[in-house]
């Protein structure tokens, strides 16, 4: 359980609920959990699972019962368990601090409703195996007259008997179960037109004269009637199981390739680790790892968890985690990221992150998350199908009861009733959305793009303007301290520049990293100096005391002193960005700084561009320096000098106007414009705040990213659409076949079944959905100095 905030504590849990085969199934656990008070549901067909939204006051033990009451087998997903404290260790790598969460990729890694329960896989196969060699038999004598030999169909009736009550008892048991609840589903439908199936041909065998040994049946792919001989329905009874059986295992073997890149992504979590402590290695299994202790990557290793590299150079493959494909290079003072694999030399990294708190861990996590969602139109189909079935059933009595009273031969009427309960099916209506976004989820994740849910898919279909912002986005962020100016008789260059990077050292912002990192190498007295009192101001700057001094590094204003006036307009000319350090009140020193584009950023805003996306540009730079980088990258729409506040404020404008409003940023600065937009982008090389805040995240920090999101989106709710369109015109064709007596039960079964597998086959063509390829020669962007 998970709690969430509000002005009542709620909780969430999860629960596995096995026996679900239908929409019908999934509105029904849907309504049973929700009529428990201030408990909302939503349940998932193609992972099995429930996610329920309920008061602390409400146990898991009346959710379970809840779920019961409707018929199927709940099962509790275990929460995350905080790790038993580590054993002590000696020198640095001792921690005082609390035991670190169980690794999350075990915790937050849904199971498969296949996976845990492979002994039901293997005895669903054999089942079906068996069912496959039993029916073989019968339909062949039954759709090839030449081949029925004296007292054929008495054979057919020993091989059916196994079929129709072993075969098919998952069937008749789920739908026993459910009558006991009251509830009809799609098993309810299979069994009654298996018993009815088989039914009809018991009479037509020992009362309808198909008993004769010398009897002959011509098939017909349309149902017969009228003749002087009943007709006997074996090859029906045997094949509505044999075609759901085929059916549901294809259908089960799809729905777990739609979770393989989540299930890869959960491989890449390492179980050991090699630390290293007093000049000794030692494996230990990775939940005693502790942030702060060193650990050792040999080559073709993963990297155990999040860290620092302390020693060595190396290659780190990244491809499964950002989908970057190629290697980055990594040394001293580099940060590293669980789950990467080590192309090259040794390396001794210091963890940072463990557990829970990993970067891997977190994408696991915001996968899961995504898929646990429902679209709108998801919603819809659960409610058609919660009526669905006890519609079809009426129907089937009524077109019985009509033939029947308009004198049509009984076997005719038999045949269009039996027809209707085989043909009418609701798994496609419950499998259209979530095996569409387990797919793109999954491969999203795989190209470094995480969409929080099926509503942020939605959002991003819809987008129409995209604010964004400028350091870190659409530049690189590694600033860089291009020159350094002091003022006439002030406290000096090398005095303004080491205050200055001693109150920078708090400071998430690249600009301030720059700064402080400057400082640092030119510091020739040793360390920085610390700080005291730190405060940030979003959008503007950072004060805090250094060694008694009070010392802002913020945005220039008006007034400077000539020399500082000076530098400003060349810094602004250059399209580099200033920064103004004050100490004590006064002016002392103008830092000037510059950024490189990232290489995507200008190909990244002509796609955006050619999808119907009109960039906006949002910064808290000068005028100057936005428009610089504007006018390199084609953007015409440019805000400068803009705070925090200022660009929510800017969101909410342009949402006034009637857009539809993405925003990407990665610092604390875009927080409220992220949360206030239709669809919040964060850089996954941006804050936590900001990946809190937003809807989408790309993990591999490549703006171009952006435009594969966006055309994923439209891949992904346009394949939505073509399988709830399949799923509702499938019934709407072939249900009033089968009452006008135009559909045999046989082809009814194995219509049915091919329904459900084709919309799970065609959301599985996500799964090797591609971007757009780069065209070569495109322009990259300069350096905005």
């Amino acid at each position: 359980m998970t709690a969430e905030g509000g002005t009542v504590a709620r909780v969430t849990t999860d629960l596995v609920v096995r026996g679900m085969t239908c929409a019908a199934c999934v509105n029904r656990v849907e309504k049973r959990l929700s009529r428990i008070d201030g408990v909302t549901a939503s349940v998932n067909l193609a992972t099995g699972r429930a996610r329920v939204h309920h008061p602390v006051d409400v146990t898991a033990e009346a959710l379970l019962a809840a779920v019961e009451k409707a018929g199927y087998e709940p099962e509790l997903v275990p929460p995350p368990v905080p790790r038993a404290a580590p054993r002590a260790t000696t020198g640095p790598a001792a921690s005082d601090g609390p035991a670190a969460p169980a690794d999350a990729a075990d915790a937050d890694t849904p199971e498969d409703p296949a996976g845990p329960t492979r002994e039901e896989a293997r005895k669903d196969r054999e089942r079906l195996l068996i069912t496959a060699l039993l029916c073989l038999p019968v339909l062949v004598l039954s759709m090839v007259p030449a081949l029925q030999f004296r007292n054929w169909q008495w054979l057919c009736l020993v091989l059916a008997a196994p079929v129709v009550v072993w075969s098919a008892w998952p069937f008749h048991l789920r739908a026993a179960r459910g009558l006991r609840h009251s509830a009809a589903t799609m098993d309810t439908l299979v069994s009654l037109g298996v018993i009815a199936s088989f039914a009809w041909s018991l009479y037509a065998l020992f009362l309808g004269g198909a008993g004769d040994p010398g009897m002959r049946m011509p098939f017909s792919l349309l149902p017969s009637a009228g003749t002087e001989v009943a007709h006997v329905y074996l090859e029906a009874a045997v094949a509505v199981p044999l075609f759901v059986l085929t059916g549901r295992h294809l259908e089960a073997r799809a729905r777990r390739g739609t979770g393989a890149a989540l299930r890869s992504l959960a491989g890449l979590a390492a179980k050991d680790v090699t630390v290293r402590e007093d000049g000794r290695e030692r494996l230990l299994p990775i939940e005693e790892l502790v942030p702060g202790q060193g650990f050792v990557v040999r080559p073709g290793e993963r990297v155990a968890t999040d860290g620092v590299v302390v020693s060595g150079s190396s290659a780190l493959d990244l491809s499964l985690i950002t989908g970057e494909s190629d290697p980055v290079e990594v040394g001293p003072g580099r940060a590293v990221v669980g789950g990467a694999v080590n192309m090259g030399g040794l390396l001794l990294v210091q963890a940072t992150a463990v557990g829970a708190d990993t970067r891997l861990a977190r994408i696991t996590h915001l996968v899961t998350e995504a898929q646990a969602g429902k679209a709108r139109a998801q919603r819809l189909a659960d409610r058609v199908a919660g009526v669905f079935v006890p519609a079809v059933l009426s129907l089937a009595v009524t077109v019985l009861g009509f033939w029947l009273g308009a004198g049509a031969d009984p076997q005719a009427a038999v045949t269009a009733a039996v027809a209707i309960l085989v043909v009418a099916c609701p798994c496609a209506l419950g499998l259209a959305t979530p095996t569409a976004l387990m797919a793109a989820t999954g491969r999203g994740a795989r190209l470094g793009i995480l969409v929080k849910g099926p509503q942020s898919l939605e959002a991003l279909r819809h987008v129409d303007v995209i604010v964004l912002d400028k350091t870190g986005t659409l530049t690189t962020g590694h600033m860089s301290v291009v020159r350094v100016t002091e003022t006439a008789g002030g406290i000096g260059r090398d005095t303004a520049v080491r205050l200055a990077g001693a109150v920078e050292q708090g400071s998430e912002h690249p600009l301030g990293r720059a700064v402080a990192s400057y400082a640092q190498r030119a510091a020739a007295r040793g360390p920085l100096p610390g700080v005291a009192g730190f405060l940030a101001v979003p959008g503007s700057g950072v004060t805090g005391i250094v060694e008694g001094r009070r010392v802002e590094v913020r945005t220039p204003g008006e007034g400077l002193p000539a020399s500082l006036a000076q530098a400003l307009a060349e810094a602004e000319a250059a399209a580099l960005t200033p920064v103004l350090v004050r100490v004590d009140g006064f002016d002392e020193a103008l830092i000037a700084l510059g950024d490189v584009l990232r290489p995507g950023s200008y190909r990244a805003v002509d796609r955006l561009r050619r999808l119907g996306v009109e960039p906006v540009l949002a910064t808290g730079d000068r005028e100057a320096t936005a428009r610089a980088v504007a006018r390199e990258l084609g953007i015409t729409e440019v805000h400068a000098h803009c705070s925090p506040e200022g660009k929510a404020a800017l969101v909410r404008e342009l949402r006034g106007g009637g857009r539809r409003v993405a925003v990407i940023g990665d610092g604390v600065n875009d927080a409220a414009a992220l949360a206030e937009a239709d669809l919040g982008i964060a850089m996954g090389s941006g804050t936590d705040v900001a990946i809190g805040a937003a809807d989408v995240t790309l993990v591999r920090g490549d703006i171009e990213a952006v435009a594969d999101a966006v055309r994923l989106a439209r891949r992904t709710l346009a394949t939505i659409r073509l399988n709830l369109v399949w799923a509702f015109g499938y019934n709407a064709v072939t249900v009033p076949l089968a009452a006008v007596g135009l559909l045999g039960p046989m082809l009814a079964a194995a219509a049915m079944s091919a329904s459900s597998v084709l919309v799970v086959a065609n959301s599985l063509r996500l799964r090797t959905w591609q971007p757009a390829p780069r065209r070569p020669g495109s322009p990259v962007g300069k350096a905005s100095r």
